[in-house]
């Protein structure tokens, strides 16, 4: 057997003002055939797994480009075509095949494209014809639009939130495919619009036990293949944008339809219970600043770089700063022009330095201190489960007791090895100040002694009711209260 895989992920917060070109897939992961790591990035997972499973199974795995940029923006056009045609002439060069097996994320959005990986999967099925096995891995965080389930023959979510089961599910993905090319199954999708949109974290309930009976359910139901929750995201203002629930069963579409509604029905009645609770910047340091002991881990959700905003907000942290707070580590701010000052001037200076507020309205103003280079990293990269994430050159400068890791390229805080490569011991502080809505949940929580959830400044558009979308669904929950009425 011949199986082709390949991977074209990125994210798309269509309210950045951060435009992604070539260079920023460049930045984070661009793998031509044969080149991706033997560590698998987030939306990549299928290549990696896919070398196991062939290996296993004595198949020709056929690899294509792997490309992943870190969420922003939209993506330049030409940018997205040249990364989709690249793909598409390595598969037709691979022709024939037995089966398609693709890492995707699902929430980009191009010039000219509100649903690029629809229009990527229809041309994918246009060259290998009706017959063959389409399937994709994909982040809950995206858009399930028609024309991708038409194209497909089945998706696989992540289930966690943090994702933290990315290589778990591709190993879903890998399981149905093999058992499809095999004949052994006929995979279908059923799916059901929930009507809705909002933010569902696996860390906590009720959406912890959801997830578990959707295990709970692929174990027990006969027939069925897999069940996945598609989020969607917010910050995406395209037409198809909102929560949908995806059944893959052996050829029973009607039960899959069925389950897909009930589960679906389930979530709508949950609606607005599943977002951890939220406080503003001076309620938070107040909390930290009560703590009997550290670490305490401010969270600032909504300035979050895995969803597509800058990660250069400094409103919690001029807050610190007002309130005279030390030991203080933060891990990030974005400046790549404040990073390259620090480069010049080498570790040891002492120099004056203006940071962060750079790219958009409502994230505070920028920082000027004096301040100590402490510490200049190249290439810097961090843990994120099974993988690492980069995040560029990085500076680590320090100020009346307070420690900031400036970052060149944009990402989250997914794990404390952030604040590790630079030197810094993130056991050490008493208070964490990092940029993430959940995902740094997973591997803060094993040192925090407190973690604090804030909602500072307004860099993402948070609440969907009155958020200015042109394209978007008006029709879905919280926008109207009874979309079923």
């Amino acid at each position: 057997m011949r199986v082709f895989a390949a991977a074209l992920a990125t994210e798309t917060n269509t309210f950045s003002p951060i435009a992604v070109d070539k260079r920023a897939f460049e930045a984070s992961l661009y793998a031509r055939p044969g080149e991706h790591p033997v560590t698998p990035t987030l939306c990549t997972a299928p290549i990696t797994v896919g070398r196991e499973v062939c290996a296993r199974e004595g198949w020709l795995l056929i690899e294509g480009s792997a490309s992943w940029a870190d969420p922003a923006g939209l993506v330049a056009r030409s940018t997205y075509e040249e990364l989709r045609d690249e793909i598409l002439g390595q598969l037709r060069a691979a022709m024939p095949v037995d089966g398609v097996v693709l890492g995707l994320h699902g929430a980009m959005v191009a010039q000219g494209y509100d649903d690029p990986e629809g229009d990527f999967l229809s041309r994918v099925r246009d060259i290998v014809g009706p017959d063959i096995v389409v399937c994709a891995e994909l982040d809950p965080h995206s858009h399930l639009t028609r024309k991708r389930v038409a194209a497909a023959d089945f998706f696989v979510a992540f289930k966690e939130f943090p994702h933290t089961d990315f290589v778990d599910r591709a190993r879903d993905l890998w399981d149905i495919a093999v058992r499809a090319i095999k004949k052994e199954i006929a995979p279908v999708m059923s799916v059901f619009d929930c009507r809705m949109i909002d933010v569902f974290p696996t860390s906590k309930q009720p959406m912890r036990g959801f997830v578990d009976r959707l295990f709970a359910l692929e174990k027990s139901t006969p027939g069925l293949l897999s069940l996945s929750v598609i989020h969607g995201f917010m910050a995406g203002d395209v037409p198809e944008m909102g929560t949908k629930v995806i059944a893959v069963t052996d050829n029973r579409a009607a039960e899959g339809a069925a389950l897909a509604e009930k589960l679906g029905r389930e979530l709508f009645d949950l609606r607005g219970t599943f977002m951890v609770s939220l406080v503003d910047e001076k309620a938070a340091v107040e909390a930290a600043l009560a703590a009997p002991r550290g670490p305490v881990v401010i969270a600032d959700v909504w300035d979050n770089p895995g969803g597509g905003t800058a990660g250069d907000a400094t409103v919690v942290l001029a807050e610190l700063i007002a309130r005279g707070v030390t030991d203080v580590a933060v891990g990030t701010i974005w400046d790549p022009i404040a990073v390259q000052i620090c480069m010049a001037a080498g570790e040891g200076a002492k120099i004056p330095l203006r940071f962060g507020a750079k790219s958009a309205p409502l994230t505070g103003d920028p920082i000027d201190k004096v301040v100590t280079v402490k510490r200049v990293v190249e290439n810097a990269e961090m843990r994120f489960g099974e993988s690492y994430a980069p995040f560029g050159d990085a500076a680590w400068i320090s100020f009346d007791g307070i420690d900031v890791i400036l970052n060149s390229t944009r990402a989250q805080s997914f794990d404390p090895s952030l604040f590790s490569a630079m030197g810094i011991d993130p056991q050490s502080r008493k208070i964490l100040l990092i940029k993430s809505t959940n995902h740094f949940y997973d591997s803060f929580s094993k040192i925090a002694a407190e973690i604090i959830y804030c909602a500072a400044g307004k860099p993402y558009p948070n609440t969907p009711a009155t958020t200015p979308y042109r394209k978007a669904p008006r029709d879905i929950w919280p926008m109207v209260e009874n979309p079923w009425g």
